[in-house]
C-alpha cells in the first residue's frame, strides 16, 4: 500500500465516550487520521452498543475548528500563537516570583469537571496542588456535587464512599432532582440509564420522581410528585419521620453497624407530613404513601442529583438520602444503594477506625467561607482576586474550567481576571469566555489523540468493569500529548522547570510505591521499590502509573489485561462493602453526625417560613451538552437543546407573556432578557432556565457557540446564597422576578 493510501485507508478504533458520566463505548470510524463517524460499540462490556446524540457527535467534537491548535502567549497586550517552549517559559518566570514573593495561597487553582473526563485531567492536578501546597482551590464540585461529598464525609468517613443505586436490581427507585433521560446520570454512571428505568418497570418495579419539571424521566415513571424547588429536605425528613413512626423501619444487618438511629429518630420528629405539605406542596397522605412504598419494597433505592444539591439545604438533603436508604436495610445490599469497587482503586484496607472527615480546617480569606474536602466555594473567588489585601489571590490556573459562565456574578468575575491578576494560565482546548483573560493558553490536542481510562466514573458505576482507550489517531505535528501539557506545567510552577516531563510520573510511581511496600494490607507489601517500579509496562508515564495502580487494586490486573481486552474487562455486579468502606473514628457509619445535628434547627425554621409569593427559578438539562462545553457543537446546538425560560401556561397568562416573546427576569444578582417558552412541563410558579449558557463575551473564539450565546442564567446570583456545610451555590429553587418586554 502507498504511503497515499495509508493517509486515506478507512479503520475502525475502539474509544470510551469522554463526553458524559456514562461512559460509553464507542467505535470510531477513522479515514486515514480524521475521526469521520462514531457508533457504540456493541461488545463493549459495560455499554453494550447504547450511544446518545453526544456520543454520536464524537467526530464532529474531535475536528472542531475553532479548537485552538498550539499554545497563545499574551504580548503587548493580545493572545498571539506562541512555540510551546515559549509558553512554558513565561510560565515559569512569571509564576515562581509570584509564589516565591507573596507564597503559594497567592496562587489560585480552578478545576472545571472536564479534568475528570480525561486520563490527564484525573492524573496531573493532584501532583500540582501537592507541589504547589496552596490552600486557594476552587472547582466545579461547589456548584454541583459537594453537598453528597460532604454527607458522605460525615456518615461513612470518606467524602469518596458515594453509594450508587444498584439500577440493575432493584424494585422501587426514588429519583430526587435527577433527569438522567437528559443527564446520562451523574454520580451514578451507567450507560443506557434510560433502558435501565424501563427494565426496571419491565420486571413490576416502581418508579417515582420527585421534581418541579416533568422532566423526559418524570414521563416514563410510575409516580410524579412536582415538588416545590428547594424543599427536597422537608419532604426526605418527613419520609424518615414516617417510617419511625409507623415502625416501618429495618436496618436489618445494618444495625451492628450504625450508630445514633435513636438520635436520627428524635431528630426528626418534628418534620411530620402535615408539617412540611405546605413547604414542599406535597399532600401529607402523598408523602405517607412515599414512605409506605419505600418500606414495603423488597429492594429499594433512594438517590438524588443536582436539584436536591445545588440548594439551600442541599449537604441536608444528601444525608437524607443515605438516611433513608439506611434505615429501610437497603445500604450496601443488592437491588438497594451500593459502595462501587473500580479498579483502580486501593486495594481493601482491614475493617476498622479510621481518620474521619473534618470540616473548615481553614476558611476563605474575604468571606470566611469554611473549605469543604480541601476546597474553597466557586462563588468566592472573584471577591478573593478583586479584594484587596494580604492574601490576595494574584494568579490563577484554570485547567479545563470555565467559571465566568459556571460560577454566581460572572460579570464580577470577568472583572476580577481582566483587572486583577497578576499572571494566569489556562489549559483548555478553546478561547472561551474564561481562558480569553489567560496569559497564557495551552491547548490539549482532540480527544482522538489522547488514552482514556475513567478514574473517577469506574468509582460511580453500576457494575466494576475496566476499561482503557490508548490514542485512536497519532498525535499531530505541533500538538503536545495532554499528559506532557500537564508534567511541564507542574514543573515550571514548583520550581523544576527544564526538567524532563517524565520526572513527574517517576516522581509519582516512587512515591506511590514507597508508600505501598510499608503498608501490610497492600498486595505489594515488603517488595523492592526499585524492582517493582522496573516491572511496569507501558509506553510513556501515564500508562505505567495506571499500571501501577491495577497492580495495587483489589482485582489481580495489570495494563496488559486491559489492552487485550479492548472492549473491557467485566468485575462483576456491585457487592456489599461494608464495613471495609468505613473511615470514621467510631468504624461505623455515624448516622447524625455533629455539623449535621447543628445544621437541622436551620430546617425546622422552614417549617414555620411561609413560601416566598411569586415565581421561583430552577435549572435544566439538555441531553445533547454537558454543561458550556458542547455549545460549539452545531448537530448538538439547536432543537431542544435551547436557552429559554419555561415558563407554565397559568403564569405566563398572569405576567403577560406569550410563547417566543421576550422576558425580563431579575434577582439579587442582576437581569437578563430571554425569550420564553410557554409548557406545562413546569408546575406553576416555577420558571426554568438552563446552565452554561451566555455565550457573547467579545474575544472568545466560539463562532457556533456566539451565534446562539444564550444567557448566563448565574448572573442573578450575587453570590451569597451558598448551602453553609459544603459551601455549594444556590443555583435551584431561590426567587426572581419576571416581566414581559416587547
Amino acid at each position: 500500500m502507498s504511503g497515499q493510501d495509508e493517509a486515506t485507508a478507512s479503520r475502525t478504533a475502539l474509544r470510551v465516550c469522554p463526553l458524559c458520566e456514562a461512559t460509553c463505548g464507542l467505535t470510531l470510524t477513522i479515514e486515514g487520521t480524521k475521526v469521520t463517524g462514531a457508533r457504540g460499540d456493541r461488545d463493549d462490556v459495560f455499554s453494550q452498543g447504547f450511544i446518545c446524540p453526544k456520543g454520536a457527535s464524537f467526530a464532529e467534537v474531535d475536528s472542531d475548528p475553532d479548537r485552538l491548535t498550539g499554545p497563545l502567549v499574551r504580548k503587548d497586550g493580545t493572545l498571539q500563537e506562541a512555540t510551546w517552549s515559549e509558553a512554558f517559559d513565561l510560565v515559569a518566570a512569571r509564576m515562581r516570583p509570584l509564589i516565591e514573593e507573596y507564597g503559594p495561597d497567592s496562587v489560585g487553582v480552578v478545576l472545571g469537571n472536564p479534568n475528570v473526563h480525561t486520563m490527564a485531567g484525573a492524573l496531573y492536578p493532584p501532583v500540582l496542588l501537592s507541589l504547589l501546597r496552596t490552600r486557594s482551590l476552587f472547582t466545579a464540585s461547589t456548584v454541583d456535587q459537594m453537598p453528597k461529598h460532604v454527607s458522605s464525609g460525615l456518615l461513612f468517613g470518606d467524602p469518596l464512599a458515594i453509594p450508587v443505586p444498584d439500577l440493575d436490581r432493584t424494585d422501587h427507585l426514588l429519583l430526587l432532582g435527577a433527569n438522567p433521560l437528559d443527564s446520562n446520570g451523574s454520580l451514578c454512571t451507567a450507560p443506557d440509564f434510560p433502558g435501565k428505568l424501563k427494565a426496571l418497570r419491565r420486571r413490576g418495579g416502581t418508579l417515582v420522581v420527585v421534581d418541579p419539571r416533568r422532566t423526559r424521566t418524570a414521563k416514563i415513571a410510575d409516580r410524579h410528585v412536582p415538588i416545590r424547588p428547594g424543599t427536597d429536605a422537608l419532604l426526605l425528613a418527613a419520609l424518615a419521620q414516617v417510617l419511625f413512626e409507623e415502625k416501618l423501619t429495618d436496618p436489618g444487618v445494618l444495625q451492628e453497624q450504625v450508630e445514633g438511629l435513636a438520635e436520627v429518630r428524635e431528630a426528626v420528629r418534628d418534620f411530620t407530613p402535615e408539617a412540611v405539605a405546605a413547604a414542599c406542596d406535597v399532600p401529607a397522605d402523598e408523602i405517607r404513601l412515599l414512605a409506605r412504598g419505600l418500606a414495603a419494597a423488597p429492594t429499594a433505592a433512594v438517590y438524588g442529583r443536582v436539584g436536591s444539591s445545588t440548594v439551600e439545604f442541599g449537604t441536608l438533603a444528601n444525608w437524607l438520602v443515605d438516611v433513608l436508604n439506611i434505615i429501610t436495610g437497603n445500604l450496601d445490599r443488592p437491588g438497594g444503594a451500593l459502595f462501587p469497587l473500580s479498579a483502580t482503586a486501593p486495594s481493601p484496607r482491614p475493617a476498622g477506625p479510621g481518620k474521619g472527615f473534618a470540616l473548615g480546617r481553614w476558611k476563605s480569606r474575604v468571606g470566611g467561607h469554611p473549605e469543604a474536602k480541601g476546597e474553597l466555594p466557586l462563588a468566592a473567588l472573584a471577591e478573593e482576586i478583586d479584594t484587596p489585601g494580604e492574601g490576595r489571590v494574584r494568579a490563577l490556573i484554570a485547567i479545563a474550567a470555565n467559571p465566568v459562565l459556571s460560577a454566581p456574578d460572572g460579570l464580577r468575575l470577568d472583572r476580577a481576571l481582566s483587572e486583577h491578576l497578576d499572571f494566569m494560565v489556562s489549559v483548555d482546548p478553546y478561547l472561551n469566555e474564561t481562558s480569553l483573560h489567560a496569559d497564557v493558553v495551552l491547548p490539549p490536542p482532540p480527544p482522538s489523540q489522547s488514552a482514556h481510562f475513567d478514574f473517577a466514573f469506574n468509582a460511580f458505576a453500576v457494575r466494576n468493569q475496566a476499561r482503557y482507550s490508548p490514542p485512536a489517531v497519532p498525535l499531530e505535528d505541533g500538538r503536545m500529548d495532554e499528559s506532557e501539557i500537564h508534567a511541564r506545567l507542574i514543573l515550571a510552577v514548583s520550581g523544576m522547570h527544564g526538567a524532563d516531563p517524565s520526572a513527574v510520573d517517576d516522581l509519582v510511581i516512587e512515591r506511590a510505591l514507597t508508600k505501598a511496600v510499608a503498608e501490610p494490607h497492600s498486595p505489594l507489601h515488603g517488595g523492592d521499590p526499585e524492582h517493582l517500579a522496573a516491572l511496569l509496562t507501558g509506553r510513556a508515564g501515564p500508562e505505567r502509573r495506571l499500571d501501577l495502580m491495577l497492580r495495587l487494586g483489589p482485582y489481580d490486573l495489570v495494563l496488559e489485561d486491559l489492552l487485550a481486552n479492548p472492549h473491557g474487562v467485566d468485575l462483576g455486579p456491585l457487592q456489599p462493602r461494608l464495613p471495609q468502606v468505613l473511615k470514621t473514628r467510631s468504624g461505623k457509619v455515624e448516622l447524625l453526625p455533629g455539623p449535621i445535628a447543628a445544621d437541622l434547627p436551620r430546617l425546622r425554621r422552614a417549617l414555620d417560613e411561609r413560601p416566598a409569593a411569586g415565581l421561583v427559578l430552577v435549572g435544566r438539562r439538555h441531553l445533547r451538552s454537558n454543561n458550556s462545553w458542547l455549545h460549539n457543537i452545531p448537530s448538538l446546538n439547536g432543537g431542544s437543546n435551547r436557552c429559554t425560560l419555561q415558563v407554565h401556561p397559568d403564569d405566563a397568562a398572569r405576567l403577560g407573556l406569550t410563547d417566543g416573546g421576550g422576558a425580563r427576569i431579575s434577582a439579587e444578582g442582576g437581569e437578563l432578557e430571554v425569550p420564553v417558552e410557554v409548557t406545562d412541563a413546569v408546575r406553576a410558579g416555577v420558571v426554568s432556565l438552563p446552565h452554561g449558557w451566555g455565550h457573547d463575551r467579545k474575544g472568545a473564539r466560539m463562532a457556533v457557540a456566539a451565534a446562539s450565546p444564550g444567557v448566563n442564567v448565574n448572573q442573578l446570583l450575587d453570590g451569597s446564597r451558598l448551602d453553609p456545610l459544603s459551601g455549594t451555590a444556590v443555583l435551584n429553587g431561590f426567587p426572581v422576578d419576571v416581566t414581559p418586554i416587547s
